[in-house]
């Protein structure tokens, strides 16, 4: 009679798959409550203490964590093998059927505690399923329901289980144990992936993250898409929905973009962003008067697009809007009856309430053909920075004023990334553009008039001067960029013809 251990956390569909193993002439061994369910169910059950000739110890701790259970896995189908197990007094084990402790799902809640979902750390599952998976060559190993009707048509038509799909049932276990122990590391570390986030690039990755939400589709109707992160949050991304319809897989990366931007602003700001790029960012002093600054910068590119604020927003906002269209908006709090007003005339606008500002990730990760690139996050200039005027003229006080925002403001621009800002406000931008005089170009179209008097940032050098002569005649008075470029001097040279002044930072931020 082949034997089939039972172990399982989630006692789906195992009454109904015992019965058909029972009725194919299979013994069932189980433990604990997996035992209690089948017997309550009216299934002859071998208790896992009758096979191992010891109760269960330390609260249930240790179980299955006996000689007798893992030979009986363990044993491969030679004559030597069995003989052993023969001699032993242990009959060999067949099928394992197991799943784990709800680990992911316990740390779901954000209010456990640590003592809570240390518990949900399985140690005895693990080891059977690892121990039925190494023996695929004899042993089948069932981790989820899914699987076994599958199992049971197999056992059916065939009488036993074919070696490929031992195999791909092996594969699927030793899966479900990797991404069992990434979670568990994940949670306990702090990090999404699991490994020491002291190292630089680590020498590899393993993601603990599960699906949290599944999305309508990606960039495209035709793709299919899903949020995955280390905890289950009601939103996308941590925040609180407050109203408007479910987000999109690009309203995602819009709100992301956007809420980053935003944070990296002490004063109370505004960024509107289309398409990962801002349109718009002002500071002012409250969120209310930062906004119409903001819309001014491009108010035809901010149709449709994604407002991120800095402070509370309040009633004075929601009446900046005007009738501007507006896929989301991010804060970190609203005003008493704001919500509503929103609602009003917005019914399908995403109200998202983020608590926490963004501090930056541990790292950032993008696919490509083959694998995946993995780099620590921008999170602006290098303690070492300095900046240096390299012109004859420096920048005078309110020039400073306008460099500094531009400088901020440009970090967050697609490369080739080039910002017009008037004191704290961004007039015209130029970004994601293959040269960067098309992004200059761009921006001081963009800007219209506003680019007399005005200050240029630039995400990477200039390689050449025909930048600083565009700009010049559109009447920018002082520019900010990293330099490093082979005609700095030319560069330079071309500021001082016109009477600008420059100042080299050292530093680049391209984000493409």
């Amino acid at each position: 009679m082949p034997r089939a251990l039972f172990s399982v956390s989630s006692k789906q569909g195992i009454v109904g798959f015992a019965k058909e193993l029972v009725r194919l002439g299979w013994e069932i061994v189980a433990s604990g409550g997996t035992g209690q369910t089948l017997s309550d169910a009216g299934i002859p059950v071998t208790k896992v203490e009758r096979v191992t000739g010891q109760s269960e110890m330390l609260g249930g701790r240790v179980k299955t964590l006996h000689p007798a259970i893992h030979a009986g896995i363990l044993a491969r189908d030679t004559s030597e093998d069995f003989t052993e197990l023969a001699d032993l007094g242990v009959a060999p084990i067949s099928l394992v059927v197991c799943n784990l402790y709800p680990f992911s799902e316990t740390i779901r809640d954000p209010d456990v505690r640590v003592e809570e979902a240390v518990e949900e750390i399985d140690i005895g599952g693990v080891a059977l399923l690892r121990a039925a998976a190494k023996n695929f060559a004899r042993v089948t190993v069932l981790c989820d329901p899914q699987d076994y009707s599958g199992v049971l048509v197999a056992l059916k038509t065939e009488g036993r289980m074919a070696p490929s799909l031992r195999r791909q049932l092996a594969v699927k276990a030793f899966a479900h144990c990797r991404d069992y122990d990434a979670a568990i590391h994940a949670y306990l570390s702090d990090s999404d992936i699991a490994e020491p986030i002291e190292d630089d690039v680590p020498a590899g990755i393993s993601i603990g993250m599960q699906r949290s939400h599944e999305l309508r589709y990606g960039e495209n109707p035709h793709q299919a898409a899903a949020y995955y992160s280390r905890i289950q949050e009601r939103t996308p991304l941590g925040a609180d929905q407050l109203a408007g319809r479910q987000l999109s897989y690009n309203n995602i990366l819009d709100v992301d973009a956007a809420w980053r931007a935003v944070c990296g602003f002490d004063e109370p700001t505004v960024v509107i962003v289309k398409h990962l790029n801002p349109t718009g960012i002002a500071s002012a002093d409250s969120v209310s008067e930062a906004f119409p600054q903001a819309l001014a910068s491009d108010a035809k590119s901010a149709f449709g697009g994604i407002i991120a604020a800095n402070r509370a927003v309040d009633a004075d906002f929601v009446a900046a809007l005007g009738a501007l269209f507006v896929e989301a908006i991010i804060a970190p709090s609203y005003a008493y009856e704001v919500v509503k007003q929103l609602q009003a005339g917005r019914k399908n606008c995403r109200v998202l309430q983020m608590s926490r500002p963004y501090a930056g990730s541990g790292f950032e990760f993008r696919s490509v053909t083959g694998g995946m690139l993995l780099q620590r996050p921008d999170r602006g200039d290098p303690p070492a920075v300095r900046m240096k005027t390299v012109t004859r003229r420096a920048p005078n006080d309110a020039e400073m004023e306008s460099l500094k925002f531009a400088w901020a403001a440009v970090q967050q621009v697609k490369s080739n990334a080039i910002v017009l800002a008037r004191g704290k406000r961004t007039v015209g931008i130029g970004g994601g553009l293959p040269s960067r005089v098309d992004a200059a170009e761009l921006a001081i179209k963009k800007a219209a008039g506003e680019a007399t008097n005005a200050a240029m940032a630039s995400d990477a050098f200039f390689p050449f001067p025909d930048s600083i002569e565009f700009a010049a005649s559109a009447g920018v008075t002082c520019v900010i960029q990293p330099g490093g470029s082979i005609r700095d001097g030319q560069v330079i040279e071309a500021a001082d013809y016109h009477d600008m002044a420059m100042i080299l930072t050292g530093s680049r931020h391209f984000r493409h």
